[in-house]
């Protein structure tokens, strides 16, 4: 059985204990290996690494899509509908502050998806997508 190809993505933060709170307790990530100036993740199947370097993390700038001001810098995951209408949910009981609330983009046309963003405690944003069918990820 071949493996599905996996993307690797180290981030900065600010602090790890905090860095590990939100990914492993609040997004249910679990921990990889680490040391004293970085974590990794198991992001949805993914390798994400957390560095400690305050300086370099959080998102400065924004562009505008389907009328949302969606921050430059970010990454995120494809869930499922369900996955993702679970995840909303879970963020919104645990009373995080969205960047932006769980919607519908570009509804009606060929790349409609659900999705959301939220921040880190570090300021980096994150966003969780799903679309109704997954072959329109890439339609054009």
């Amino acid at each position: 059985m071949t493996q599905r190809p996996r993307f690797h993505l180290a981030f900065p933060v600010n602090d790890l204990a905090q860095a590990r709170s939100f990914y492993t307790g609040l997004l249910g990530c679990p921990e990889g290996r680490s040391c004293d100036d970085w974590v990794d993740f198991d992001f949805f199947g993914h390798q994400i690494v957390a560095h400690l370097s305050p300086d370099d993390a959080g998102h400065k700038a924004h562009n505008l899509v389907d009328g949302e001001e969606v921050p430059v810098r970010h990454f995120g995951a494809i869930l499922g509908m369900d996955e993702w209408r679970a995840l909303a949910a879970r963020l919104k009981d645990a009373h995080t502050r969205f960047i932006i609330e769980p919607d519908i983009r570009f509804e009606g046309e060929v790349g409609e998806q659900a999705t959301f963003f939220v921040s880190d405690p570090s300021g980096n944003a994150l966003e969780f997508k799903a679309f109704a069918d997954d072959s329109r990820i890439f339609a054009k």
